[in-house]
């Protein structure tokens, strides 16, 4: 039997709508897609819909609606997206976890927030004291269970109180890893959308 192709449905500003089921081949021109969870009437509202799938190596297009029929919708592919569109994908999302230096002069453990997170890495609060380049592991708690994953700090920005701002990009990660991690950024999009529909651009905020 083949495995039915998980997507997820967005709109033009990359807002999630829905998840959806692939039932047509993904390089024909017209994709059926059949709407998961009774959000079939929701998207069909939106004229321009992204399609994201969540396997490695499965679509990230842009496409046009062009009908819906109960529970499918048919779409006409227009653009792709590219691979880096799934892996920077970003969801906001707090959560309190720790990290783990694996160099420079900070040692032991240390307590973080997050602010987002994507298949290609995270932004976090933490203590101040890591350095741009810096490779640290972090626990990620999202996951159906939590996985260790290896990160290095990209950039970096002192905040009051002895507390910095940190965005860092996941490295050396294994595809059972990246799988993983891409079901629960899937998950906490669908499950975020109301908080996210108003949370702006995604840029920094000044920590509370």
């Amino acid at each position: 039997m083949t495995k039915k192709q998980i997507y997820l449905l967005l709109d033009s500003k990359s807002a999630p709508l829905a998840r959806g089921v692939l039932e047509t081949a993904p390089d024909g021109p017209i994709l059926q897609i059949r709407v998961l969870d009774g959000k079939e009437d929701e998207v069909a509202q939106h004229e321009v819909i992204q399609l994201v799938g969540m396997e490695s190596g499965g679509l990230a297009v842009q496409c046009q609606l062009l009908r819906q029929r109960g529970e499918r919708i048919s779409l006409n592919q227009v653009a792709s997206l590219g691979s880096e569109f799934r892996r920077n994908l970003r969801v906001p999302v707090k959560f309190k976890s720790f990290i783990y230096p694996l160099s420079g002069i900070w040692k032991g453990r240390g307590e973080v927030q997050s602010v987002d997170i994507s298949c290609g890495g995270i932004a976090f609060y933490g203590q101040y004291g890591l350095e741009n380049g810096e490779t640290l592991e972090i626990v990620i708690p999202i996951t159906a269970n939590p996985l260790v994953l290896r990160c290095e700090i990209l950039r970096q920005q002192t905040l009051r109180n002895n507390r910095a701002f940190y965005a860092a990009k996941f490295v050396d990660m294994c595809n059972d890893e990246e799988t993983l991690l891409r079901e629960a950024v899937f998950r906490v999009q669908l499950e975020d959308r109301p908080r996210r529909s108003g949370a702006g651009n995604g840029d920094m905020e000044e920590e509370r």
